[in-house]
């Protein structure tokens, strides 16, 4: 499970925890299969004493490329996560400053499904969570089998607005 149960109350049960779909480390990988590419090229390219300095400094800017185009969005992929309990819908995003956002499940309104054609191809899709706040909606990009939790999530919603009714 991606959250921490320190983040849960005293009788708090997890309905659904995830992380965006791994969709989100395509681009990533692309770009370091083109960043090794550049620096074997270089590598191969160039030769003899004046061409190591060269290759070093390619090198160089390879593994600073890796840093920042490869490994950190493959941290903010693994540090960020969407639970919903059957109490609320806690978001936790961010590597360095976490940010949070907390949802009462009983403020939600509507859980609608957005499926683009590539995420219908790999089991993803955006959860657009509606509340009763003023910020509106919550959009959760890539969830994995996004319908099968959209589902849960309805039948969440209606066992708790049912237990509401009769209080």
């Amino acid at each position: 499970m991606p959250i921490n149960r320190s983040l849960l109350n005293d009788g708090e049960n997890v309905v659904v925890s995830t992380r965006t779909h791994p969709k989100a480390l395509l681009l990533p990988l692309l770009v370091l299969v083109l960043l090794l590419a550049l620096g074997s090229f270089v590598e191969v390219r160039t030769s003899g004493d004046g061409g190591r300095v060269v290759a070093w400094v390619v090198w160089a800017v390879v593994a600073l490329g890796v840093l920042r185009f490869v490994l950190w969005p493959f941290l903010v992929w693994l540090t960020g996560s969407y639970t919903f309990t059957d109490r609320r819908l806690i978001t936790r995003t961010g590597v360095l400053t976490r940010r949070g956002h907390d949802i009462p499940i009983s403020r939600i309104s509507d859980v609608a499904v957005e499926l683009h054609l590539i995420d219908r191809m790999l089991g993803c899709g955006t959860l657009v969570v509606s509340d009763a706040s003023t910020h509106g909606q919550v959009s959760l990009p890539d969830i994995p089998r996004v319908e099968e939790v959209q589902r849960r999530l309805n039948a969440l919603l209606h066992g708790h607005s049912g237990r509401g009714e009769g209080a």
